[in-house]
């Protein structure tokens, strides 16, 4: 097990946390929580406990004196599996959830803090887990598990009786492309039978996850494609270079700690994802293309923006 620093650490996740951001707070969790006891429980704020079904239980019962055996995740959702049980405590962090380490005897306090736990590694000693969500799109959970195929989800240790199993609120979420379980051929089976534009068809988590706005357009752009395209227009061959592009965004990201565009975004060492200043499209409205230098555009897209080059990505 990696160490962990004797002075106070904090893991956030990004504004709008994407695989990326949610896999360096997954890394930077692990550490500390696996094989952690859960020593208290406090519920600061039920909008926090949203997912949570109360047929289940008390959250706090439930979850107080559990053990920790791993933290994984798919997508954008991360869990925890309890030992000895067939149940995790799920997050999905939302719009600005955080999910903060800190040392039992730290001083910090954050107003928008709505879960507290008390966890105790027998290695590393007491700690804190605070989660904080401004906008209170996120949740907390305890959730039941269901047995899959294949192993679940990403974590640092796949052996665990829990590694099969996953949130029966996350089921419906597909496999991610870093997923070594991904079924690549299916995806490009399904793509085939969709009229939708392919960037509405990329963010479709039920086919693909872990895929938000920000790595979409940039992936777009590195094949040079407008996201108004037909996904089922694409040949076999171009469907397959859109996905190494993801794949490739994705990993990038990841080196880099993700996308941070302000201070609600640092990794376990207090220092901000830096992926921002690699963005090719997206947020660079006006900025000239890497590739051509024509000025970037920014269009309307179900709610939110889409980010390309008018010239690289002719529609």
């Amino acid at each position: 097990m990696d160490s962990i620093e004797p002075t106070g650490f904090t893991v956030r996740a990004a504004l709008v946390p994407e695989l990326p951001e949610v896999e360096v707070v997954r890394r930077g969790l692990a550490p500390a929580v696996t094989g952690s006891l859960v020593t208290s429980v406090e519920v600061r704020d039920v909008r926090a406990l949203t997912r949570h079904s109360a047929a289940l239980g008390d959250f706090e019962r439930l979850l107080m004196g559990a053990r920790i055996a791993a933290a994984v995740r798919r997508g954008k959702f991360l869990w925890f599996p309890l030992s000895g049980t067939d149940t995790a405590l799920l997050s999905h962090l939302g719009m600005s959830g955080q999910l903060l380490l800190r040392r039992i005897d730290s001083a910090e306090e954050n107003r928008h803090t709505r879960v507290r736990l008390g966890i105790e590694h027998p290695e590393h000693g007491e700690f804190r887990v605070d989660f904080v969500d401004q906008r209170t799109f996120g949740s907390l959970a305890i959730d039941r598990m269901i047995e899959v195929d294949a192993t679940a989800g990403y974590s640092s240790d796949v052996t665990g009786q829990w590694a099969r199993s996953i949130p029966h609120q996350v089921a419906h979420i597909a496999r991610d492309p870093l997923d070594p379980a991904f079924d690549e051929k299916g995806w490009l089976r399904a793509l085939a039978r969709r009229t939708s534009g392919i960037k509405t068809v990329l963010l479709d988590q039920t086919l693909l996850s872990g895929i938000g706005n920000i790595y979409a357009d940039e992936a777009l752009w590195a094949v040079g494609m407008a996201g108004t395209r037909p996904a089922a227009s694409l040949s076999r061959g171009v469907a397959s270079n859109l996905l190494a592009a993801v794949r490739i965004v994705f990993e990038k990201a990841l080196a880099e700690g993700g996308t941070s565009f302000d201070a609600q975004y640092v990794n376990v060492n207090g220092q901000a994802g830096y992926f921002a200043h690699s963005l090719s499209v997206y947020g660079r409205t006006g900025e000239p293309c890497p590739r051509c230098a024509t000025p970037i555009v920014r269009e309307p897209f179900a709610n939110r923006s889409s980010h390309r080059c008018p010239r690289c990505q002719r529609r």
